[in-house]
């Protein structure tokens, strides 16, 4: 039998809300590919209309856990990154990536650290520093603007017009192997693009779907999650990006009028969708 492709995901896992490995899990496996996990910490709720909740951060594992794996020889095809606790934690993942990815490998870093305008709680611009680092190691990295800007140290605002996207694109091919895939242009009424920069061949493409005026914590890690496995099932990255973008809208879709469920978006409802959206895009 072919060997099954193999992706490492590295996130945190949020044992209640949708988000981070519960979200990265089920939709890339959904693809058809074989998704492993490793942790950076342990939360019992996501940290996003949540208080008191727990966390147990697990930096001092990622060494052991990499040297168990080197015992049993084990590699990846794709290693894709989110939610980091820690710069000491990126430290640990660039040896990963450079031990466990096998030689023709992908590296996706979605730099999941900020959000409208605003770091998430914990997080500074010396990590924001440091995770551009990480992002140098990828072969695409998918910063929303407001990520974007702290990794450029360039000042955020809430509009950004088309000729800025590009140009923050282009700047942010310093920070990864070759592809950018920045999300957030909103100059067309009622449709949410992104721009997709290939460093390699100094090309960029927009990609745009349907906007939903609708916020919700987790939906930056279903289309990251949905981009990493359109792309590893042979999808060029701007079709990846109207697969994601168009997953991601249909799990906010499902979430709509539903007034108790604040706490992520319902994209296990999208899953069946996802077939179709491989044969048509």
């Amino acid at each position: 039998m072919k060997e099954s492709t193999k992706i490492l995901t590295i996130q945190d896992i949020s044992c209640y809300g949708q988000c981070s490995i519960t979200v990265a899990l089920p939709v890339v496996s959904a693809f058809g590919i074989e998704t492993a996990v490793l942790p950076s910490a342990v939360l019992s709720t996501h940290t996003s209309g949540f208080t008191d909740y727990t966390v147990r951060d697990l930096t001092e594992d990622l060494p052991a856990i990499r040297k168990h794996w080197e015992s049993e020889g084990i590699y990846f095809d794709a290693i894709y990154t989110g939610f980091i606790a820690s710069s000491r934690q990126l430290d640990y993942i660039k040896d990963i990536i450079d031990s466990r990815l096998k030689e023709d490998g992908l590296v996706f870093v979605d730099p999941a650290m900020a959000d409208n305008g605003e770091f998430y709680n914990g997080f500074d611009q010396d990590f924001a520093d440091a995770m551009g680092e990480l992002c140098k190691l990828g072969d695409f990295i998918l910063p929303n603007t407001t990520e974007a800007c702290y990794i450029l140290h360039r000042p955020w605002k809430e509009e950004f017009t088309h000729e800025e996207m590009l140009e923050m694109a282009e700047e942010l091919t310093d920070f990864t192997k070759r592809y950018v895939i920045l999300k957030g242009d909103t100059h067309r009424e009622n449709e949410l693009g992104m721009v997709v920069f290939d460093k390699q061949n100094s090309t960029c493409e927009m990609v745009y779907n349907e906007r939903v005026d609708y916020m919700s914590h987790g939906t930056g890690d279903v289309f990251a999650s949905s981009f990493v496995g359109s792309v590893m099932s042979g999808k060029s990255p701007a079709a990846a990006c109207k697969i994601a973008g168009e997953f991601t809208k249909i799990s906010i879709e499902k979430t709509i009028g539903d007034e108790t469920h604040t706490y992520g978006v319902k994209f296990e409802q999208a899953i069946p969708y996802l077939f179709d959206l491989l044969k048509t895009i």
